[in-house]
Formats: structure tokens, sequence, C-alpha cells
């Protein structure tokens, strides 16, 4: 079995977990309350943005040209989306103040970041993965359970639900069963370990969105 089959059994539970809240489901059925997806898309502008960030750290430690260049391009579009969150998606849904990261984002990138920075390349792929594979499990799931042909949201359904995601999402899978199958057992357990954390914070994340969780305010 391929490090990426295991590894997915192993958060089964959190990805069950994922698709059973209110957020995604209201997400898919088009009934989700502006406030709480206005909230999402601040956080993910943030989250896209350090994301895009840890991916350009994970390309400058490829041990190969193709895996550097593999992970430039994923920074690329994570910016690049981030820029068409700006363009679009805040005109559409009235956001024009980012405001601030809160905890479930700040800490989230904070993870990638310092595991891209201080870790093995290898963990650092594998932290990152859930973020690919999660979200293109997730626009699946919400494609096949459309509740609405008038979805207001239907425009971010389909970038997580297109082909052009799902080969990203592929050649992000490949590389982390390649470099699990050529490092120690020892990083591979950290690989794993790595995955199954980042795939608990894709879960605080929605949570977060889901009930407006801020810092406190004292």
């Amino acid at each position: 079995m391929k490090w990426s089959e295991n590894t997915w059994q192993s958060i089964d539970e959190i990805f069950k977990s994922i698709i059973d809240m209110p957020f995604v489901n209201e997400l898919a059925d088009g009934s989700l309350p502006l406030d709480k997806f206005q909230f999402y898309m601040l956080q993910d502008s943030y989250y896209l943005e350090h994301f895009g960030r840890a991916l350009a750290i994970i390309s400058s430690k490829a041990n190969t040209v193709e895996d550097t260049l593999a992970y430039l391009r994923f920074a690329e579009n994570a910016l690049v989306v981030e820029k068409a969150l700006h363009e679009s998606y805040f005109e559409t849904f009235g956001l024009e103040d980012k405001g601030i990261i809160q905890p479930a984002c700040h800490h989230y990138t904070h993870f990638l970041k310092s595991t891209a920075a201080l870790e093995p390349v290898e963990v650092a792929m594998a932290a990152t993965l859930p973020c690919f594979w999660i979200y293109k499990k997730v626009g699946d799931y919400i494609i096949t359970n459309y509740k609405s042909e008038n979805n207001p949201f239907k425009e971010w359904i389909a970038t997580y639900g297109g082909d052009d995601f799902a080969k990203a999402v592929k050649n992000a899978i490949t590389i982390c069963d390649k470099a699990a199958a050529n490092t120690t057992p020892s990083i591979r357990q950290s690989m794993t370990e790595a995955f199954i954390t980042a795939s608990r914070m894709e879960y605080q994340f929605w949570d977060a969105a889901y009930n407006i969780k801020t810092w406190d305010q004292f």
C-alpha cells in the first residue's frame, strides 16, 4: 500500500467529521449564512497567502528539479487564487477590509511555515498535502450533493471541484508518495504525523468559520 493510501485511512474519522459539518452541508445547499462565509473568505485570503509562502519554502528545499518546479507552481497558484479573492469574491460578497488573522488560521499557517522551514522537506510536503487533498474531496462531495440551482457559492465550489485542481492534487499526492518511498522509516512516520495534524487543522478552520471564532477581547 502506498504511503498516501495508508495515511488517508488514518484520517478517515477526521474527514467524516468534516463532511458532516454544518458549514460544508450548508455551503452545499446554499443556505450558509453570509456572515459565516464572509468570515471564511477573509481568513482563507490570509491562509492562501501564507500557504503560498510555505510552498515556496518547500520548492527551495526539494530534492529534484521536477519537485522544485511543481511546488513553485503550487505556490504561484495559491497566490493567484488569493488575488482573485480580492478582485471577485470580495466584491461579490460585500467585503472590503481583510481585518486581522484569527486564531485557527494563525495556528494553521504558522504550523505550515515552521514545518516547511525547520523539518525535512518530506515532512513539509506531507503537512501541506491535506489542503490539496481534503479540499478536493470536499469539493467532490459538495458537487455530488448540490441541492440548489441558485447556490450563491457555486463559483467557489467550482474552483475546488474542477479538473485543474484535480490535476494539482494528483501531482501533490504522487510527489509525497515518491518522497515517502525514498526516505527513512522515521521521516515517513513524521510525514504521517504532520499530515494528521494538518487534517485536524482543516477541520478547525471550517469550524472556526461557522462559529466565527475570534481572539478573546481584553
